[in-house]
């Protein structure tokens, strides 16, 4: 059965509803595997999940523009696994009319948290007062400059009963002044939970596939597949687990 037939059998949430399990505070872990797994992820999950809709519609397009240090600052606190560590980036939500200038930070741990201001579009300069929030989200004050585009689509899971929910994008594609990638073939999943401890379906399903935890950050997978000289040492397993799934110029 096809994607779109496989999420009409779900019951759906909408927007308000999905709000209550925003999880701004939560455990994140993240999973790379085919899109031919898709459907049968999606199957699986049909009994314990919900589905995000809007408008009558059942995922979303998200673009994204990431900014960073003219050195990359972000892109190498991940790489050299720095236990504090943020992104800063806009995000639109297509089809919801949404804008939000997002914070994300690693706080040790595993754990995850999110600050985010809502905006009037992405824009190629922040002002002043999206300045201030953005030094006092990641606790740096450093100048930041529009670095990589993103764009992917979505559909979002909400458990019926634990405090959890569950992304899986997918058709990503990654641009910037020097070029465009796109990953046609590549799902991305992260699993968002209460710090509640573990027993979530999903990652009993992962395990028995087997598909790996990964630490993969669609921020720094753009930035090596469109500057492949960039430093990437520590980044090199996830990026020939990333490979496996194509890319296209």
């Amino acid at each position: 059965m096809k994607t779109a037939s496989l999420l009409d059998t779900f019951q759906p949430i909408d927007l308000m509803e999905l709000d209550r399990v925003t999880l701004l505070s939560r455990m994140d872990t993240k999973y790379a595997f085919d899109i031919a797994r898709l459907p049968q992820v999606i199957a699986t999950l049909h009994p314990e999940y919900r589905v995000l809709e809007v408008n009558g519609v059942r995922g979303t397009l998200y673009r994204t523009l990431y900014y960073d240090t003219p050195e990359r600052k972000h892109y190498f606190d991940h790489h050299n696994g720095r236990t504090f560590r943020s992104k800063v980036r806009f995000r639109e939500y297509v089809g919801s009319d949404l804008f939000f200038l997002e914070v994300k930070r690693k706080t040790g741990r595993g754990g995850t948290d999110k600050a985010r201001i809502q905006v009037d579009a992405i824009t190629s300069a922040m002002d002043s007062d999206q300045q201030a929030f953005v030094s006092e989200a990641s606790n740096c004050d450093r100048p930041l400059v529009p670095m990589l585009w993103n764009e992917f689509s979505r559909i979002t899971f909400v458990h019926r009963e634990r405090a959890e929910r569950l992304t899986i994008d997918r058709d990503l594609s990654f641009s910037n002044a020097t070029g465009k990638a796109t990953m046609p073939d590549l799902c991305v999943a992260e699993l968002k939970e209460a710090r509640t401890g573990h027993g979530s379906p999903f990652t009993a399903l992962m395990r028995s596939i087997p598909v790996p935890p990964s630490n993969l950050s669609k921020y720094c997978i753009g930035t090596l597949l469109l500057d492949p000289a960039i430093k990437h040492n520590n980044f090199k397993p996830t990026l020939l687990r990333v490979r496996q799934f194509g890319t296209a110029a």
